[in-house]
């Protein structure tokens, strides 16, 4: 699958909470990583998942926010993912910023330049990307 998604991660879903209208979904990324998603009920079914089911949890990098340690910020978004700087790819308006988590996961986040130099971002720097549950677009193989 071609995605033009720079956020594509494969993984097994390690917990599956359904509800009335919507289910949360846990998904492991492996080494102890993992990603949560909000997906309908209706979703659930049509993607026939359940635990152990492999996945592909789709996050474009405009849906990641990034803050840094220290920032005393509480949040309501379920996926809080600290890390550490990899690379930060500089553009005219927007960089490109990859973190790398524990597991070693690689998240990449599109901000703007301003928030790269206010965060102090650079290879190394500490760094959460928050990505809401509902941001997640979970799909099966075919």
């Amino acid at each position: 699958m071609k995605t033009s998604a720079r956020n594509v991660f494969k993984g097994t879903v390690q917990a599956l909470q359904p509800g009335a209208v919507n289910a949360l979904v846990t998904v492991d990324l492996g080494q102890g990583d993992s990603l949560v998603a909000v997906v309908t009920m209706e979703s659930v079914s049509a993607l026939e998942l359940a635990v152990g089911k492999d996945v592909l949890a789709i996050v474009k990098a405009p849906w990641v926010m990034l803050v840094c340690e220290g920032d005393d910020v509480r949040l309501s978004a379920r996926n809080q993912l600290r890390g550490v700087v990899k690379h930060v790819e500089p553009g005219s308006v927007n960089s490109e910023v990859i973190l790398t988590l524990p597991g070693g996961t690689e998240v990449t986040s599109v901000v703007t330049r301003d928030a790269v130099k206010e965060l102090g971002l650079e290879p190394g720097v500490n760094a959460t990307a928050i990505i809401k549950a509902s941001n997640v677009i979970l799909g099966v193989p075919a």
